[in-house]
């Protein structure tokens, strides 16, 4: 399995932040403006959260069997694969969600002397901010589920569960 590129994420985040943008724009120019919900934030948020506690679930773990503890419980490199496929897709889809929230917060900051755009811009800054707290925890799980010998490969091309 292939490791996540800070590259591909921030790619990702910027196209989707100038199309967003630009939509906004044109948008704007038609009709009224779609509203950020307030729940993007707290859904990136609850997902951050749980690839966090994933990640230190399976960290402790790990830790438990190095050190050969009696009561370690063994990981199945199935579920750690899953859980590495979990962060990735939940890090592609925060950095494109976070793109599209961050262009059009980008764009409400033009007129943030109406209360509800304000309010607007605000609920795209927190997505942006929890949509980066998102790609941080996949980012984290994808470490903790790295295998030993990946280490010492000279290439650059490591793998990951």
């Amino acid at each position: 399995m292939r490791e996540l590129r800070i590259r591909v994420l921030a790619g990702v985040f910027v196209v989707a932040a100038i199309l967003s943008w630009a939509g906004a724009r044109l948008w704007n120019s038609i009709g009224t403006l779609p509203s950020v919900p307030i729940a993007a934030p707290i859904v990136l948020a609850l997902i951050a959260v749980v690839l966090t506690a994933t990640a230190l679930s399976l960290r402790a773990r790990l830790k438990a069997q190095r050190e050969r503890r009696p009561e370690a419980k063994g990981i199945d490199p199935l579920m750690a694969a899953r859980a590495v496929v979990f962060g990735q897709s939940s890090a592609l889809v925060a950095a494109l969600v976070s793109g599209m929230y961050g262009g059009t917060g980008v764009f409400l900051l033009e007129s943030l002397d109406i209360p509800a755009r304000r309010d607007q811009a605000i609920y795209a800054g927190f997505s942006v901010l929890a949509g980066i707290a998102v790609i941080a925890a996949a980012i984290f799980l994808e470490r903790v589920c790295r295998l030993p010998e990946d280490d010492d490969h000279e290439n650059g091309s490591t793998s990951t569960a």
